[in-house]
């Protein structure tokens, strides 16, 4: 599984793909200077329990970790996983 990240001037997306097909995906929007609003994910219903949401995640995290920015999850995935573990709840806004 390759995860990738893409960014416009607002809006951003970490994406997991396998063999050249996008499995899971994670978007954002910039919520002005260090800050972004993590507000979907979705994997493809037959890749579902893999894990990739979480790898996502993991990105993100790294992403505002390497950038110094905070992370509001608007997701429910998202949300529910920075309450579950306290180890990323560093760059939370």
């Amino acid at each position: 599984m390759l995860v990738k990240h893409e960014e416009t001037e607002n809006k951003g997306i970490f994406f997991a793909e396998e063999d050249g097909k996008k499995i899971g995906e994670m978007t954002y929007s910039k919520a002005g200077p260090g800050k972004i609003i993590i507000d979907h994910t979705e994997v493809d219903p037959e890749e579902k329990g893999k894990g990739i949401g979480s790898v996502l995640l993991e990105k993100a995290v790294e992403y505002a970790r390497e950038n110094n920015t905070k992370i509001l999850p608007l997701c429910p995935f998202a949300k529910a996983q920075f309450d579950r573990d306290v180890n990323i709840r560093d760059v939370l806004f």
